[in-house]
């Protein structure tokens, strides 16, 4: 449930998007990241409190496969998540992405409804300024949930080695029954600073608000990671 570019983790909080594209004349790529966060907020639902979320993946020519995790730090937890994501995105022009997939989630300790299947699309461009847009589109099968969400990224390299990466979402869920919809919305920031070009440290601060028949409830959580990836 996170967003991958050039091994950055750059908005944490836009749960569920991926891009993973292959960098020019490389053959593939593997990226593993480890995660800790003061919440897990998924979609703007709080799913439960300090996790880590290791993950790992791999892509070539456009084609991605990811495996992430999310295993909570509190005892008694239910909220152990799997995910795995297969796709496949290409390029539209020097600055537009084309983005398809499916994601499946499988929750071990929950007797009930403990896997689903999710497939997507996604358009993502660079538009002026260094400012970056996505616009994706998932549609559960098993739980006939749609989700639409819109987010907006910019990048500020302090200095050679280290970034600011600021982000921003803004999600609609549509439930079967209509009683559940909602909206969120959320904000990030993270610092990263890259030892070199393969590992990537990264900390921030997220903030994730929805609003369900008119109650809102909102959280403010804390990341801490580093990335590792290798190009081929």
């Amino acid at each position: 449930m996170k967003k991958i570019t050039n091994f950055l983790l750059i908005a944490v909080l836009s749960a569920f998007n991926l891009g993973a594209e292959t960098e020019t004349g490389s053959n593939y790529s593997i990226t593993s990241d480890f995660t800790y966060v003061s919440e897990y907020v998924s979609r703007g639902i709080g799913v439960t409190e300090a996790s880590i979320q290791p993950s790992i993946e791999f892509s070539a020519e456009g084609f991605y496969i990811t495996a992430w995790t999310n295993q909570p730090l509190t005892n008694n937890s239910v909220s152990d998540e799997f995910d795995f994501f297969v796709g496949y995105s290409w390029p539209l022009d020097d600055s537009s992405l084309l983005d398809v997939g499916a994601i499946m989630y499988y929750f071990p300790k929950v007797e009930s409804s403990s896997s689903s299947i999710e497939p997507y699309i996604g358009f993502s461009t660079d538009t002026f300024f260094g400012l970056g847009s996505s616009t994706y589109l998932y549609y559960d099968a098993i739980l006939d949930v749609s989700t639409f969400q819109f987010d907006l990224s910019y990048g500020v390299e302090m200095t050679d080695s280290l970034t600011l990466d600021l982000g921003g979402n803004y999600g609609i869920v549509e439930v079967l029954d209509g009683d559940q919809d909602y909206t969120y919305h959320g904000f990030s920031g993270v610092i990263s600073y890259a030892f070199n070009d393969n590992v990537v440290p990264y900390m921030g601060i997220a903030y994730s608000n929805r609003n369900i028949k008119n109650v809102k409830e909102d959280f403010v959580y804390y990341i801490f990671g580093i990335t590792v990836g290798f190009v081929d």
